[in-house]
């Protein structure tokens, strides 16, 4: 597939995704004016830009398993994780009380700020993280309401994939919480928070919608290259967290290390650090960190080789994700897609 036809495969995306939200808004916003806010929030996430990374992965899984590269099932589809990774943020924002996202106030804050300008009745703080916990969980119904005609494989894919991301959350909150600094947890919340909602199962979502019998007969073989591909997206993105540039990723750096996120980054810094440099990382999970702090932690992870210990850790699981893929396998031109994808997700920026 051209990359032509990748950008018009996305532009149908875009315009489920629009007509998916607006088509609510008509409804709603005609009963109470309130209700406009709601879709507002969910029109700046998701409409606002993205990588649209976890659609490309649920069209080639419908591809690879000979769906017709025209059909508008994989649209829906990829609309459909979209809108579940924009509830996901709505969500994680709270969790983690960020500030911004995408480079624009995240939805609790801004509603937060709303009630307190307008003197609003009850606490802003609690008026704020309520509504956007809302939005996110409409966010999700709308996600799916996208997938309500697929059939009963596909739908247990798709409820696989909402369980995991799920769990791979509350792992990472109680992971935050409990100081877990083991590889191994940290390992299982990349696992489930990540690598399978944003990889694994798009394309497992995308092959049992266009054929249940050659998706089953894949279906090993997609996440023999889905679930390395997704740690080395996390890793990448715990990097990004650390040593990216802010003014690209959208987010503060390091905001995992006041969150205290119980990354493998985290985990191989605490493992190979002495006194002196645990005792700088035993500061995160501290929510006062100044950038004095931050700009200290980033020291140990390079003192301790953890920043090039974790890009050889991505080049190993990107080489071990494409290895797993069988060309005479692959239906259309999703090998030669997968093999370019890899490199863009764990290559990227932002």
């Amino acid at each position: 597939m051209s990359e032509t036809q990748v950008s018009k495969y996305l532009t149908r995306v875009e315009s489920v995704l629009a007509e998916a939200i607006h088509r609510r808004r008509d409804v709603w916003v005609s009963q109470s004016a309130y209700t406009s806010a709601i879709f507002d929030e969910i029109e700046l996430l998701v409409l606002g830009g993205g990588k649209r990374i976890r659609p490309q992965f649920c069209y080639w899984g419908w591809v690879s398993a000979g769906g017709k590269e025209t059909s508008d099932v994989p649209v829906r589809l990829g609309a459909a994780v979209e809108l579940l990774h924009a509830m996901a943020l709505f969500h994680d924002d709270v969790i983690d009380d960020s500030a911004t996202r995408r480079g624009h106030t995240t939805a609790h804050r801004r509603h937060s700020h709303t009630h307190a300008s307008l003197q609003l009745l009850g606490e802003a703080r609690r008026f704020g993280e309520g509504v956007a916990i809302l939005i996110g969980d409409i966010t999700s119904v709308i996600a799916d309401e996208l997938v309500s005609d697929v059939d009963v494989e596909t739908r247990v894919i798709w409820n696989e994939l909402r369980f995991e991301m799920n769990i791979g959350q509350f792992l990472d909150t109680v992971g935050a919480a409990f100081r877990e600094r083991s590889a191994s947890f940290a390992e299982t919340v990349c696992r489930n928070k990540t690598a399978k909602y944003t990889i694994e199962r798009p394309l497992h979502l995308g092959a049992f919608a266009a054929n249940n019998s050659r998706a089953r007969e894949l279906q090993t073989m997609l996440s023999g290259y889905g679930l390395p591909l997704g740690d080395a997206f996390q890793i990448r993105d715990d990097l990004l967290d650390a040593f990216g540039d802010e003014n690209l990723t959208g987010k503060p750096v390091g905001g995992d290390f006041r969150e205290g996120k119980p990354t493998l980054m985290l985990a191989y810094a605490y493992e190979k650090a002495n006194d002196a440099q645990k005792a700088i990382l035993d500061r995160v999970g501290h929510p006062d960190l100044t950038a004095i702090d931050i700009a200290a932690i980033v020291t140990v992870l390079e003192e301790t080789g953890t920043r090039n210990e974790m890009e050889k850790i991505i080049g190993l699981l990107s080489d071990s994700a494409v290895s797993a893929l069988q060309k005479e396998e692959l239906d259309g031109d999703a090998y030669s897609a997968l093999v370019d994808l890899a490199k863009t997700v764990t290559q990227r920026d932002v």
